[in-house]
């Protein structure tokens, strides 16, 4: 049985998911409309959206990170959660291009919680159990892909803001939720250090541990080429198969659905079998193969059977962040979890808007290829494979 506080964190991702969730199925049409562009030139609108909700988690994942590693879990997942629920509000009456940037511009700063409640989590495990509960952490985070388009759909019967209105309802029904059950779990505060509080400092820190500098390169690329996913789904596939938002929606709940099982249940036997590095050597290649596959799918029927089997792929993730973990001190996951979002971001900075140029000019004038950003990413994924098996025979232990 889950404990109060742990469904606390879980939930805390949900409601964080659901913000990326409930307007991606609407996006192109929401840019088309509020910009008066096709969906070629809405995809780079959306990519500028994208890019500075992830700049906001890359400048304050580390800050936040460091805050919770010297004041606690506890005050700072609470007022990250109020703020979500006032972003929520924001984005409930955003009539333009300018309020969608700024609602995206908070949600990219209270999103930089994410780092806490991985720290709130490895916290409470044992060594052996860190990459299977951070999967439980993506499972929720699964979750909220699920729930969101759901929600956009349903509550979309009742206005364009109206689930916005009820996400942020959720939002500080958690904050009160938290208030009652979420206790303090940081054992060892660290003074906080104003040069470590920033994307830089903390990269240098936590690069000194031996065998950690590898473990964050293969992160950033690994990332940069996952990212394909959100930064290009609704654009791709109404380009390819003529899909519309009810679809999209569809697809990207049979993406959450999968990831939940991936995250939450299939983990929990593969990683304890494989073990983090053999996860990891394994499950780099299937990614390659399954974007392949995605780039040239011939039609949306074998697209949705491709979906839940590319979930397989984000056994990556807690794997590498398992054995991150095992590297840090304990009073350092928080600044840890804090740099792993930071890099992400930075990937999530780039991709959308390196992927969405590559989607622009393969569906542009005459061009066809809407598959194209994928294939790029099988490349980066390959990338990764590559450099893992490098590290690996320079005796680098990542």
């Amino acid at each position: 049985m889950i404990r109060l506080p742990v469904l606390f964190i879980l939930v805390t991702m949900v409601i964080e998911a659901m913000g990326i969730g409930l307007i991606m199925p609407v996006m192109p049409a929401l840019l088309e409309e509020v910009q008066g562009v096709g969906l070629s030139e809405a995809a780079l609108w959306g990519s500028v959206l994208a890019s500075a909700y992830a700049l906001m988690q890359f400048l304050f994942s580390p800050l936040i990170g460091n805050l919770s590693d010297r004041f606690g879990r506890r005050p700072v997942l609470l007022v990250s959660m109020a703020v979500i629920c006032l972003d929520y509000v924001l984005m409930s009456v955003a009539h333009t291009f300018w309020l969608l940037l700024i609602g995206r511009v908070i949600a990219g700063v209270a999103a930089a919680t994410m780092a806490t409640a991985t720290a709130f989590m490895a916290d409470i495990s044992a060594p052996e159990e860190k990459a299977a509960n951070f999967g439980l952490v993506s499972a929720a985070f699964g979750a909220g892909f699920v729930l969101g388009p759901a929600f956009g759909g349903i509550l979309g019967e009742y206005g364009a803001r109206a689930p916005f209105w009820a996400a942020a309802l959720l939002a500080g029904a958690n904050v009160v939720f938290g208030l009652l059950v979420l206790p303090e779990t940081l054992r060892r505060p660290r003074a906080f250090d104003w040069r470590r509080a920033n994307p830089l400092g903390s990269l240098r820190a936590l690069n000194a541990l031996p065998g950690m500098g590898a473990l964050l390169a293969l992160w950033f690329v690994f990332q940069v080429a996952n990212w394909v996913y959100p930064a290009v789904w609704a654009y791709f596939t109404q380009s390819a198969f003529g899909w519309r938002e009810g679809m999209v929606g569809l697809s990207l709940a049979v993406y959450g659905i999968s990831m939940i099982v991936v995250q939450g249940v299939v983990i929990r036997w593969v990683i304890p079998w494989l073990g983090e590095r053999r996860t990891i050597a394994w499950f780099l290649p299937y990614n390659v193969a399954i974007l392949v596959a995605i780039a040239y799918v011939p039609n949306g029927t074998l697209l949705l059977i491709l979906t839940p089997l590319s979930a397989l792929g984000a056994l990556v993730q807690p794997a590498i962040q398992g054995l991150a973990s095992r590297i840090a001190d304990d009073d350092a996951q928080g600044e840890l979890q804090g740099v792993l979002a930071s890099i992400t971001a930075i990937a999530a900075i780039l991709s959308p808007l390196v992927m969405a140029r590559i989607f622009n000019l393969a569906t542009e004038g005459a061009r066809h290829f809407p598959g194209a950003p994928f294939l790029a990413a099988s490349g980066l994924m390959a990338m990764a494979w590559l450099l893992y098996w490098r590290q690996n025979a320079r005796g680098v232990q990542a």
